[in-house]
């Protein structure tokens, strides 16, 4: 196993706290992470049948078994236990005993809040960051690769073939937690409805458009989204709001946590295909902006993101907000670095700036070279993590 940018909070977290959430979606690593922190805790997974009946039908006598602590695995299984846990809680507030973790961030939440609020921290463990790739002996090298791949642990662990690993990760997200999550039955349409999302991702979010294109109704649209948030397969990023001298766009942007899940759903079965891909530039700006979050996350930023857009044309991919100042971030999947990459990020932030607040603009691009200019910084696609994006 690799080390997890995540493992310093999370080992600071049960330094702190009684309890620790980890929420993320399945096959982030989060079971690995929890056992190779805390040797020392007993293990339950209520995945396991026999384990999640004895947890539902008798949780007194379940968590009986561990005085001194468990990690407990999927606990929104169990949606009870945090009631009883509260209890053992109260008793001994000893840090460390318990940790949480789950794929089902809705379910979740809303039971450990009501259960054991000021008991426990959250913190939410996705896809491995560019970062943590580099850490495996074979790693993707160009950015195609990159994309292709995503971040899922086991495509690294185990050398598989991206493809071969999505297509079966697809199948049990359908099959199991998005039909319990959502109530949904109709499996196939809901997949069509996450590939129709992931030609969409890094684009506006069309509601109308993409539930007519899936057959469905508009609520029915915005409850499914909901579930892929739910299940960390993809979000809504903010847009930008300030009192500007400008009509800006109120419509929220679609992004995939994992990029490669989102090549994946798009038919894509090799990196080869992405160098000529319609959707190249897309896909790239949903990897630096995924990978921005990871960062965030990773180092317990919770600050909302944004992305810029005003009906004048004038656009920027990802706005970090840093106190009073602001940083633009652009994606350029070019190779080729040029000044003009700037443009965008000139254009906003001279608006920006004429309102009274500073601005410091960053373009990721597809290339090589980092380049400081005088009004902005071009750095290189393979170097984004070594950046501070928190």
């Amino acid at each position: 196993m690799i080390d997890r940018d995540l493992a310093p909070r999370l080992l600071q977290a049960a330094s702190q706290f009684p309890a620790v959430t980890l929420t993320g979606p399945r096959q982030s690593g989060k079971s690995t992470l929890c056992q190779a922190l805390f040797p020392e805790l007993a293990y339950a997974n209520l995945e396991t049948p026999d384990v999640r009946a004895f947890a539902v039908n008798d949780p007194r006598a379940f968590l009986a078994q561990f005085p001194d602590g468990v990690i407990i695995d999927e606990v929104q299984r169990a949606p009870e236990l945090p009631s009883y846990l509260q209890g053992m809680i109260d008793a001994d507030r000893r840090p460390g005993r318990f940790i949480l973790t789950g794929s089902q961030n809705l379910a979740l939440l809303n039971t450990v809040s009501q259960s054991l609020a000021g008991r426990t921290a959250v913190l939410h463990l996705l896809p491995l960051a560019h970062g943590e790739v580099t850490r495996f002996e074979r790693h993707p090298t160009t950015l195609e690769d990159a994309l292709f791949a995503g971040g899922y642990p086991a495509i690294f662990e185990h050398g598989v073939n991206p493809s071969d690993w999505l297509a079966a990760y697809v199948a049990t997200y359908l099959e199991r937690d998005a039909r319990t999550v959502g109530n949904i039955s109709d499996l196939t349409a809901l997949q069509r409805f996450v590939e129709l999302c992931a030609g969409r991702t890094a684009q506006l979010l069309n509601y109308s458009s993409l539930a007519a294109d899936c057959g469905i109704s508009q609520p029915t649209a915005r409850a499914w989204l909901d579930v892929l948030g739910a299940g960390f397969i993809a979000f809504r990023l903010r847009p930008f709001h300030a009192n500007l001298r400008k009509r800006l766009v109120k419509t929220p942007k679609l992004h995939f946590y994992d990029v490669g899940l989102a090549c994946w759903l798009l038919g894509i079965r090799s990196a080869e295909q992405l160098r000529s891909h319609p959707l190249r530039g897309p896909l790239f700006e949903t990897w630096m902006v995924t990978e921005v979050v990871k960062h965030r996350m990773n180092r317990g930023e919770s600050g909302i993101l944004y992305f810029y857009r005003d009906h004048g044309g004038a656009e920027t991919d990802l706005i970090i907000e840093r106190g009073d100042r602001l940083t633009l971030v652009e994606a350029k999947s070019s190779q080729t670095p040029t000044g003009r990459l700037l443009d965008p990020a000139r254009r906003v932030g001279m608006t920006i700036e004429q309102a009274g607040r500073p601005c410091e603009k960053i373009v990721v691009y597809g290339g090589d070279q980092v380049q400081q200019r005088s009004d902005g910084r071009l750095v290189p696609w393979s170097r984004l993590h070594a950046e501070d994006w928190a």
